[in-house]
Order: C-alpha cells, then sequence, then structure tokens
C-alpha cells in the first residue's frame, strides 16, 4: 500500500447561489442554488482521489443524516474515511455563498462542530493508526485553516508532526490570522491570497510577490501568494522566487478554486515537477475551473 496524502480539517455542504449577472449588495437576481459536499480540506482530497492518490481524511462528521450522506459521498469518490471522528452531539457543518458575474459577493461558514472537536481528529496519527510516537507520518498532510487556533499551533509546534511535508491552506480572509503560528519556524508550505497575507502579516501589499518576501521574512519557511487574476508568487527559504501571471478568463464559479490550485500544486510536485513547472500547472488548473471547465 502506497503512503497515502492525509487531508486535515473541514468536510462539509456548501450551498451555493450563482448569477451570471452583476448583483451587487442587496441585489435580488435570477440565478441558481446549488448545494454539494464541500469544506477545503474535502475540495482537495477529492481531488487527490480522482488523480488515484490513497487519500485519508482526518475530519469531524456528524451522526445526523447530513454526516451520512457525506460519508456516503466520501466513500463513492474514494477517500478513506474510517479515520474521521463523528460525534453524536454536534451536527454537519455547512457553508454558503453568493457568487455573480465579478466574482464572490458574499459568504458564511459554519464550521462551528470541526472547532468544537477540537484535536481530536489528530488522535490517528499519534494512537499508531496513521503514525506514533515511534513512528511518525512522514508523508503529506494538508492542513486545513478552519482548525481552531489552538489545534493549528499544536500542529506548527508538534515535533511528530513536523516529520512529514506540510501544507497549510488559509480557509478564508476571516480566519487568516489564525496561520501566524506557522511563522515560528515549522518546516511547512502556507498557500494563501494576497488579501490572506495582509492580515496575516498586518500590512498592505503591492504585489503577490510583495507579501511572499514578507511572510518568509516573518518566519514562513515556503509561502505561495495567489492575487486573482494577478501574478502569483512562490518564495521558499534560501531560494530564489518564482512568479508568473495566469491567463485571464470569463468567471463561471469561484468558490474552490483556490483548493483547485492548491491541490494541482501538490500534485505536480509529487510528481517531480520544478517549482516553476509546479506553479504554473496549478494556475493552469485554477484558471479552467473559474472558467467553468472543471
Amino acid at each position: 500500500m502506497n503512503m497515502p496524502i492525509i487531508c486535515i480539517g473541514g468536510v462539509l455542504w456548501d450551498v451555493i447561489g450563482r448569477t451570471q449577472t452583476h448583483s451587487g449588495l442587496g441585489g435580488d437576481v435570477a440565478g441558481s442554488i446549488k448545494e454539494q459536499a464541500g469544506g477545503v480540506a474535502f475540495n482537495i482530497a477529492k481531488l487527490f482521489s480522482r488523480k488515484g492518490l490513497n487519500t485519508v481524511m482526518l475530519t469531524h462528521i456528524g451522526q445526523d443524516p447530513a454526516g451520512c450522506f457525506l460519508l456516503e459521498v466520501m466513500m463513492g469518490l474514494g477517500i478513506e474515511v474510517k479515520f474521521a471522528y463523528r460525534s453524536a452531539d454536534l451536527p454537519t457543518d455547512r457553508y454558503m455563498a453568493i457568487e455573480d458575474a465579478s466574482g464572490l459577493i458574499a459568504a458564511l461558514a459554519d464550521a462551528n462542530s470541526l472547532e468544537a472537536v477540537g484535536d481530536v481528529i489528530l488522535n490517528p496519527l499519534r494512537d499508531g493508526r496513521l503514525g506514533s510516537p515511534t513512528a511518525p507520518f512522514k508523508g503529506t498532510m494538508v492542513v486545513d485553516g478552519n482548525l481552531t487556533e489552538s489545534v493549528l499551533a499544536q500542529i506548527a509546534l508538534d515535533i511528530l508532526l513536523q516529520q512529514g511535508d506540510l501544507r497549510i491552506c488559509s480557509a478564508s480572509p476571516g480566519k487568516a490570522t489564525r496561520l501566524r503560528c506557522f511563522l515560528g519556524g515549522a518546516r511547512a508550505t502556507i498557500y494563501c491570497n494576497k488579501r490572506e497575507a495582509e492580515l496575516i502579516c498586518a500590512t498592505e501589499f503591492a504585489t503577490a510577490a510583495d507579501a511572499a518576501q514578507k511572510m518568509t521574512a516573518a518566519g514562513a519557511w515556503r509561502a505561495i501568494i495567489t492575487n486573482g487574476a494577478n501574478e502569483v508568487a512562490d518564495l521558499q527559504q534560501e531560494m530564489q522566487m518564482v512568479k508568473l501571471h495566469p491567463a485571464k478568463v470569463e468567471i463561471k464559479q469561484i468558490t474552490g478554486a483556490g483548493d483547485v490550485f492548491m491541490a494541482q500544486h501538490i500534485l505536480a510536485e509529487l510528481d517531480g515537477a520544478p517549482r516553476e513547472s509546479a506553479l504554473q500547472s496549478a494556475a493552469d488548473e485554477a484558471q479552467s475551473f473559474i472558467a467553468g471547465k472543471i
């Protein structure tokens, strides 16, 4: 059995309202509403599994009907869910967003159950099922910024978890500051957009390259920064910066584009692609998603 990729974080139901017009604040326009399985960790795990990778999910899934259906969806996609924590008292989380032709108008993430269960979802990495103090997991771990500050800090400081290839994803601007714990020397790659980097560093940046420079100067081991249709940058400690400009496309969908970018970037690097090629591959895949081709 090949070493799995472990995805740690949110799995929930997305409710996405989309219109191809320009809605604006308070707009009441025609569109469509779709409910689908989602969450940062789920979106990335789904893409890994579709590429044939052995993918394990560490998360909370409620024992309510929504959780049971979600579990069926994940198993149907080939995602390993036997290590997921299932509370009988907490409901399955949900996310709601509204998008128009210009992009995301507003979103609300209810990840209260994931936050409530805390670090219990990490137990399989410590109790011998996926890793232990004497045999730590050394593969790729994707960590979702929807986790609480205390759980993220544990991951950033736990020597046991530092043995793997840590890939950290900012969940949203509203939760970006939770990732500051990874500026303290943890050997982790942080993925975020320019706005999230500004919140993490408490300053404004002109470009993604500026943000990547400041993030690494502040202690990030590696920072990969997106900025919509503008420049994308990748900077790792003691290495040259890599940057590119993605192709501009018409926006058909936006929720999940960052997850597509991150998943494809990791896949490309696991396949041995150099940094420049991996960044280009991730940008191309994200733009295809935004254009509705995926």
